[in-house]
This record gives C-alpha cells, sequence and structure tokens, in this order.
C-alpha cells in the first residue's frame, strides 16, 4: 500500500502541469498586438448605463466625461439606476443631464439585480438602441471608447469587453498592486484570448452589449459576479466575449488591504458559484458540439479552485519532501529545463507588459511587493468559496473625484 495517495496526488499533478502550460503560452499570446485602426463611421446607437449606489461624490465626474465622448451626441443617451440610494445620487445625476430611473428594493440587492431592471425598462421604452455600455459609478472613459466599440460591433462581435485602466494607480500600495494586476490580466489574459480567437469574460464595467443579445436571452443574473454569469450563459449558446483593447476605461482600485479583500471575497464567492452551475454545462456542450471556447471557458470558471488545489499540493510537497507520501511526477512529464522556463517566464513577462505600457515610476517599486498580494489571494479564495452561496453584496465606496481633463495620468492614454 506504499504512496496510497499517489491515486489522488498523481492526477492533481497532471492538472498541475497542464494549467502551468496553459497560462504561459497563453501569456506569450498577450505580449502581441494587432495595429487595428478605427474603420467604420458612427453607425451604432449607444445607451450608456451607469450603476450607481450611494455614489454622489463621484457619478458626476463620469456624466460629464460621457458627454464629451468622440462621438455623435445624437447617437447616444446616459442612464442611470439609482439602485437603493439614501444619499443625493439621484439628484446629482439630473443635474448633470443624465437621464435617472431609481430602483427602491431591499430584498433583490445588488448589481446583477439592478441591471436585470434597468435592461427590462430599456427594453420595454419607445426609444430603442443598437447597444448597452455599463460603466461604474467611479469610472472615467476614454473619449474615443464607443468609437473602438463601434468598429468592434461593424465587425459582427456582440459582447465585448473593455480596457479596464487604473485611476488611481499610485494612492497606496494595495491601489498600486491591485492596478498591476488589473494591467497584467488585460494583456496576458484578455488580450491573449482575443488574439487566438477565444471567448474571454466581461469585466463588470467598460462592457458592451449588442441589444439583440439582451433582448434574445435577457440578463437574468444576479449573482456576485453578474458579469461572469452573464459571459457564461451566453457562451453556451455560442456567444463568444470578445476583447476591445483600445477603448479603455479607468477604475477606482480600492485603497485598503480590508476593503481589497472584501472585494476579491465577493469575486470570489460569484466565480465559485459560476463555476459549480456552469462548469458541468459547458463541459456536456462543448463535448457535444466540438467547440472549444466552452472548453476553454471550463478553464476560466476553475480559477479559484485551481489556486485551492494548488495551495493544498504546495503544502502536500512540502511533507512530501521529508516524508514520502507520493510518487513526485511533475519531472517526468516536464522536463526540469522546461520548469525553469515557466519560473523566469512568470516574473519576465509581467515585466515586459509593464514597460509596454509605460506605467508610473511608482508602480516598479509596487512590483516588489506585488506577489504579496497574490498571495493574500489564497485565504480570500478559500473564504469566497465557503461562502459561495450567500449573496449579500458587498458594496465598495469610492471617494476618487476627478474629472478626465484634471487627471493628468489619464492623459498619457497609456501606449499599448
Amino acid at each position: 500500500m506504499e504512496h496510497i495517495l499517489d491515486i489522488l496526488m498523481i492526477p492533481i499533478q497532471v492538472i498541475i502541469v497542464f494549467y502551468s502550460l496553459y497560462y504561459f503560452i497563453l501569456a506569450l499570446f498577450g505580449l502581441m498586438k494587432r495595429k487595428e485602426r478605427i474603420t467604420a463611421a458612427p453607425k451604432n446607437t449607444f445607451a450608456a448605463v451607469i450603476c450607481a449606489h450611494n455614489e454622489e461624490a463621484v457619478v458626476g465626474q463620469l456624466i460629464d466625461n460621457l458627454k464629451h465622448l468622440h462621438y455623435p451626441q445624437n447617437m447616444y443617451d446616459i442612464y442611470v439606476v439609482a439602485d437603493n440610494c439614501t444619499d443625493q445620487t439621484a439628484q446629482v445625476c439630473v443635474a448633470h443631464g443624465a437621464i435617472v430611473k431609481v430602483r427602491q428594493n431591499q430584498e433583490d440587492v445588488g448589481k446583477g439585480y439592478a441591471l436585470d431592471w434597468m435592461f427590462a425598462q430599456m427594453l420595454a421604452q419607445d426609444k430603442q438602441y443598437d447597444a448597452f455600455v455599463v460603466f461604474d459609478a467611479d469610472n472615467l472613459v476614454h473619449p474615443e471608447f464607443l468609437r473602438e466599440m463601434n468598429n468592434h460591433l461593424c465587425k459582427g462581435e456582440k459582447v465585448i469587453q473593455g480596457y479596464m485602466d487604473a485611476k488611481n494607480p499610485t494612492d497606496t500600495w494595495i491601489a498600486g498592486t491591485f492596478s498591476i494586476a488589473f494591467w497584467l490580466v488585460n494583456h496576458m489574459w484578455h488580450l491573449a484570448k482575443y488574439n487566438i480567437g477565444l471567448s474571454t469574460a466581461l469585466g463588470g464595467t467598460g462592457m458592451c452589449i449588442a441589444a439583440e443579445i439582451v433582448r434574445k436571452y435577457g440578463w437574468g443574473c444576479d449573482c456576485l459576479t453578474e458579469d461572469m454569469e452573464f459571459s457564461m450563459k451566453v457562451l453556451l449558446e455560442g456567444v463568444r466575449t470578445c476583447w476591445a483593447h483600445d477603448a479603455i476605461i479607468y477604475d477606482e482600485k480600492a485603497l485598503t488591504f480590508m476593503q481589497s479583500c472584501r472585494q476579491r471575497k465577493r469575486w470570489a464567492q460569484g466565480q465559485c458559484d459560476c463555476g459549480s452551475r456552469f462548469i458541468p454545462k459547458l463541459f456536456a456542450r462543448g463535448i457535444q458540439k466540438g467547440n472549444i471556447r466552452m472548453l476553454d471557458g471550463i478553464i476560466t470558471l476553475s480559477q479559484p479552485f485551481f489556486m485551492m488545489m494548488s495551495t493544498l499540493y504546495a503544502v502536500m510537497a512540502y511533507i512530501n519532501a521529508y516524508i514520502p507520501l507520493y510518487t513526485n511526477i511533475l519531472y517526468q512529464i516536464v522536463p526540469v529545463q522546461m520548469w525553469t522556463v515557466l519560473g523566469v517566464g512568470q516574473y519576465l513577462i509581467p515585466i515586459i507588459v509593464l514597460l509596454q505600457i509605460k506605467v508610473p515610476v511608482k508602480s516598479w517599486f509596487y512590483l516588489i511587493i506585488y506577489p504579496l498580494f497574490i498571495y493574500s489571494w489564497i485565504p480570500v479564495t478559500f473564504l469566497g468559496f465557503k461562502d459561495r452561496h450567500k449573496k449579500k453584496w458587498s458594496h465598495t465606496i469610492h471617494t476618487r473625484a476627478v474629472s478626465y481633463d484634471n487627471a493628468s495620468l489619464l492623459r498619457k492614454e497609456n501606449k499599448k
């Protein structure tokens, strides 16, 4: 009965090898970006939808920003769903010229419910639009955002995520490391998947959805990561989530460690919930249809499960080095030279990405402590898994009120 744990540990090692090679190869495709020019004339009409819960401090700047996008003003309107607000959010939005819909529902709380209600309102009204673009109240938006999305829509893409940049990348070390994480995901995940024809996932803000998709499939996504839920819902129908690398929004990152932990725990809860519901469906339909995008969606959803599994494996590997409990086959599957390449790559590729986008000087200091931020995902993910069936919404308070014109960092437009 020697090495009885092999029954469990050998499959785990095979999975770790697969994911390690997958992440490395995918990241390489994220280092390349095809030059895309806006070739389509303004054709699509847009409803810019802002989700706001007690956002009086920041939402006015976003509305003012949206009113000056480089797109015909008669081809888009700005809507705000003032969701369960107890402050002056609705009044601020009206004063800045937005169309405001007030929602009060203390039972169905969260952004997913608010969007479901808002889309139903808008699809029932007389004035209709070709696409919805969704923003969080703390965002700022690049002037070319709608022109870029129009270009992608004209290419036949129906569900599109924009580039999620940082509004406050040097405010605190948490905002700084959070920003690095988003920059790397933008390139090593979203852009990479788009480059090779896979489906990525919506990020909750800066996203564009053709109205026909919402009309046909509905929204109906109310978990804590409604963006991921909708991405997988339409992926099951064969609709790919695309990536618009030059449609940029600037998002306010969490300022404190505990604030970031609450936010990331909510994401982990939602992703674990989505994974348990959609992985079996994607596997069955992906095999049935021979659809590689659906099967790849399983990898997207399984990231928190892989993190927990690899953490437990790391503990077991440490014990196994002193007390042999199972057979180590990692170096039998992949040569030690390849593991060296993977090890160097996990540090080198992020540096290349940050050099490409010309990040602030301070970000290079944050890169030194970035591993601490990454390791903090481990307890957050375990807690998120434990509470995966809970739907209590954790609201992130936003305070970084800055106009687009006054944000010197944003004017640099990060050459990507």
